[in-house]
């Protein structure tokens, strides 16, 4: 019996899944979007929100605490300077997951994960591409 067992473990060990969750935030904080099954999404939305929360905070016990989960300083200089000041307003909900499909092979609940604002930053980067287009012309 499984009681008061929290959390998924994937079908791997301690250290894989670990390297698993950590790739996928990795990830998450490169793209600002991704698409995963929806049971490893749910998964990292946690761990994702936890970090956002300590680049609000911004000093420098937080950039250890989240360079000990994601060893990549371009990603941890992202986090903090990019993505964590769009949400100095809010104080959480920073992720949401949109399912999409199931997976053709093994018919997985696909999901994508995303940042709130993602659709924002999207059209605003549009934006910059259509204006450069028109001063090249």
């Amino acid at each position: 019996m499984r009681h008061k067992v929290a959390g998924s473990n994937f079908n791997r060990t301690a250290n894989q899944r670990k390297a698993l969750l950590r790739g996928l935030v990795s990830s998450l904080f490169e793209h600002q979007r991704i698409e995963t099954t929806l049971a490893k999404a749910k998964a990292i939305k946690g761990i994702a929100e936890e970090l956002v929360t300590f680049g609000k905070r911004g000093d420098l016990h937080s950039k250890r605490m989240v360079m000990s989960y994601i060893p990549n300083r371009t990603i941890v200089a992202k986090l903090f300077s990019d993505i964590a000041p769009r949400f100095a307003n809010r104080n959480g909900g920073y992720l949401r997951i949109v399912q999409t499909r199931q997976r053709v092979n093994d018919r997985a609940p696909m999901a994508i994960i995303e940042f709130i604002d993602y659709q924002d930053i999207k059209e605003k980067g549009q934006g910059k591409s259509q204006e450069k287009e028109g001063k090249k012309e």
